[in-house]
Order: structure tokens, then sequence, then C-alpha cells
């Protein structure tokens, strides 16, 4: 009789349909015929598109969920006696650890540089943030020793493990293609002359940079600011509100997937200027994939990976993230040329179909686990190759308004 392999996915900070954690890698596991298992805080248990969901009950102190919920996860994971265990959370390494010495197969999926991350932790004593950044390096590379493989969702982050782990892969967050798409059935001066953000607001992705350009903007500009999302920290929406730059956003809260697709389909641009932090210079968000996928141009941070990726598109315009005027003419300019900045979309959409979509990282990340399950198994290189082909950013875009120099750029430490 055939065996069918049990996996096992655990996270403590992710909700339980998280769009990476559920509905990218557990479904196409799922789809892949494994009985999958998501041990997630959640209320209750429920079987969702053939995912197994256990729920565990969280608190909302950052302690107690790195010690009573790890603890609750270790204990259902037992339970559950999977062929491979997979966890998302840093918080969780010790977790992963007693697995492997258990003899479990335990894969760690890397979704951020977690002690770069640590110097911009506003609950840490500025002065013990570097000190700890290097001994969170340094747990963080002896615990990777320990696992089957690493799952990295970038290059930059993949190239710090290569060494440390041989059996590490790249599995972009890249968007499904399904899920969002342009839409046809409206011109594009239809629109509304609105932006769009999406996305966890915060001073580090830029929400003070964005209101101060909408401040900025002529009188007479009827520019819109759609933005939706939960703030980062709870109590910086007051704050935002009563900024002048307030006046022209409406602000949406969190929305479901379907909100996000049909509200990018309604939108004539999509933001995204986060700020020069080393963690996001290098990084491949989301957002951005997911704006080019609508069809839809981006206005985003002038750094090298990013101007690669829009440059090669030709699908946006590259702005200073710390320049709020710059952000303004940026967004005058995709507002009043209809036909520039539908190309633009439309471009972004080809690339999104050609190479930035889920299908090309679902193969990777299948063929990652057919690796771990049947050793013998052949695993292709492809999306290691583009992967690593998309963190050499060399040529050179011109993705600014006209008669605007471009931006030279300087990570804050």
């Amino acid at each position: 009789m055939h065996h069918q392999h049990k996996v096992v996915h655990l996270t403590s900070v992710h909700a339980a349909f998280d769009v990476r954690v559920f509905h990218k890698e557990c479904r196409s596991l799922a789809r892949w015929g494994k009985h999958v298992v998501l041990i997630v805080p959640h209320d209750g248990d429920e079987v969702v598109d053939s995912v197994e969901v256990k729920g565990i009950r969280i608190s909302g102190r950052r302690f107690d969920r790195m010690t009573r919920t790890a603890w609750s996860l270790y204990r259902e994971a037992l339970r559950q006696n999977g062929d491979i265990y997979h966890f998302h959370d840093p918080e969780l390494i010790p977790l992963g650890l007693l697995l492997a010495a258990r003899g479990k197969t335990v894969v760690y999926d890397i979704h951020e540089d977690a002690p770069a991350d640590v110097l911009h932790k506003d609950y840490l004593p500025r002065r013990l943030r570097r000190p700890l950044m290097w001994s969170v390096r340094r747990l963080e590379d002896a615990a990777c020793r320990r696992f089957s493989g690493l799952i990295a969702a970038t290059p930059t982050i993949a190239e710090r493990f290569y060494p440390i782990n041989a059996n590490t892969v790249v599995v972009h967050n890249f968007p499904m293609l399904d899920e969002i798409a342009p839409n046809l059935d409206s011109s594009w001066n239809e629109r509304p002359p609105a932006a769009a953000y999406i996305g966890s607001i915060s001073e580090r992705r830029g929400i003070r940079q964005i209101l101060q350009a909408l401040a900025v903007l002529p009188p007479g500009s009827p520019a819109q600011m759609m933005l939706a999302g939960p703030p980062s920290p709870e109590g910086l929406l007051p704050e935002l509100e009563v900024l002048p730059g307030w006046a022209r956003v409406q602000y949406l809260g969190v929305l479901d997937r379907p909100s996000v697709a049909n509200l990018l389909s309604r939108v004539r641009l999509g933001l995204l200027v986060l700020q020069p932090e080393p963690n996001f210079v290098n990084a491949m968000p989301i957002k951005l994939f997911e704006y080019m996928a609508a069809g839809i141009p981006v206005i985003a941070s002038d750094f090298p990976l990013w101007r690669r990726i829009i440059g090669e598109a030709a699908c946006g315009l590259l702005v200073d993230p710390q320049d709020p005027p710059a952000i303004a003419r940026a967004m005058e300019y995709l507002l009043s040329h209809d036909a520039e900045a539908e190309a633009m979309g439309r471009r972004g959409r080809q690339a999104a179909c050609e190479l930035y979509n889920w299908k090309s990282e679902e193969r990777a990340l299948l063929k990652f686990y057919s690796k771990l399950l049947e050793p013998d198994a052949s695993g292709g290189q492809e999306s290691e190759q583009l992967s690593r082909a998309a963190a050499n950013p060399q040529r050179q875009y011109q993705g600014q308004v006209p008669g605007t120099a471009p931006y030279s750029w300087h990570p804050i430490s």
C-alpha cells in the first residue's frame, strides 16, 4: 500500500491563512498528494483546501509566544508524527532543533534576514541591538547546520546560507496569477485617479513619506490614496490621521485576498517606498510583484535590485524613498500620462506571467521536497539560477520622472 507522506508546517507568528505559508506552500503540497498539517495560532481545527489546520491558543505577549506557544506547537508536532517538519519563524529554531535531535527531517523557511531585523526592533534598547544582531546571527548559523534543508525567500538570504547548509534553495514569494489579474472590463481612463499601498503600515515602510507626498500635491490634483493593511505599531494610526496628507487617504483596514485583487483592479498605480534599511534594500516584497501581476505601474524605492527588476520590465518609476516631493512628482506623472502608465502596467503583467509567478516557485518547492522524501530523485536548478541572476543588478534603468536625477541610495545602518 502506498504511503502518503505527512508534511507538518508550524508557525507561531503568521495567521492561519497566510499567503506564503497556507495559500502557496501548504496548498501546493496538498495538490501534490501529501497529507499536509498546519499547526498555527487559530480558533479550532478545520480542513481547508485539503490542508488540515490545527489551531493552538496563543498569548499576545511576545515572551509567552516564544515559550508557551512554542511548547504547545512542539507537543502537537510530536503528536502528528510527520515525515517532514517545516517551520517558518526564527523564534521556533529551538523547536526545530528538538525535532532534529529526535531524528526528524526538519526544514527552516527563512522569510527575512532575522539578524538584520534586530537592528530595527523598537522595543529593544538601541545600545543592545548590534550585539544582539551578532548573537542572533551566530545562533542561527549554528542551528541551520543541523536542519535537513533550508528554504530562503530571496537570493540574498540564500547566499548567506549556501556555505552553512548545502541543501538550501530559493522559493520566492511571487504572486499566484489566477488570484490577481488586470481588469479588462473597463478602460484605463475610467479608473479613479488613485494610488494603492497594501501591506503593513509603518514608518519603516514609508508611510510618513507617503503622507508628506500627498500633502505637497497641487491643491487642484484629484489624486487619492487607497491604504490597506494593519498599522505597526497598533497606536500609529491616530498619529497619521492628523497629518495634512491624510485628507487624500481612504483607509480600508485589513483586506482579504479577493478584496486585495479587487482594489488593485481599480487603481492606477501601486506605491512601494520602503526605507533604505539593510533588510529592505535586498528584499523582494510580494507587493511589488502583486502590483505587476495586477497590471498597474509601480512607484518604488530606487534600490539596485529593484532597479534591475523594474528596469528589465520597464514597469514603473524609481524614487528616493526619503524624498516626499519626488514621490509626489512620480504620482503626478503617472496620473497625468494615461497611455504611458497603462503601457507600464501591461509590461509589468507580462513580466509577472513570464518570470515572477508562483507556478515557477511551486516547481522549486516540490523538487526540494522530492529530494528530501526520495533522495535519488533528480532535482532541477532553474529557480536557483533565476534567483542568482536576479541578485546581480547590472543593467542601468532610467526609470525616473523625466528631468529628475537618479537617486543615490545609502542604507540606514
